[in-house]
């Protein structure tokens, strides 16, 4: 019994890309983090470009594929503790459209 648990999912973490604004907040916290990189007086735009790549990509990486888990208790008998988020991200079906959109948005930045 999961007492204080109050969502409908197995796994919340496999529908959080999926939730409405999060592609349009990921996209303005990548913009963020270009202007606070902007507003270095020292760093040319071709730097802060590069920095905000490099930034992004790291953080990227440790959030989607190094971390394992979830930040939730779920109620799946610890299925999900042995996977990345990335392997979480909508039930592992590939080429969905979150997996497309966060395979394609490193590429365009």
């Amino acid at each position: 019994m999961n007492v204080g648990v109050a969502h409908s999912e197995v796994n919340p973490n496999t529908r959080v890309m999926n939730s409405r604004g999060m592609w349009l907040t990921y996209a303005l916290g990548v913009g963020l983090l270009h202007i606070v990189l902007l507003s270095i007086p020292f760093f040319s735009v071709p730097v802060a470009w590069t920095l905000t790549n490099v930034i992004h990509n790291l953080g990227m990486y440790v959030f989607l594929h190094a971390v394992k888990g979830t930040p939730f208790e779920t109620p799946d008998q610890g299925k999900a503790r042995l996977l990345t988020h990335w392997e979480q991200l909508d039930y592992g079906v590939q080429f969905t459209s979150s997996r497309k959109f966060f395979t394609i948005s490193p590429i365009i930045l």
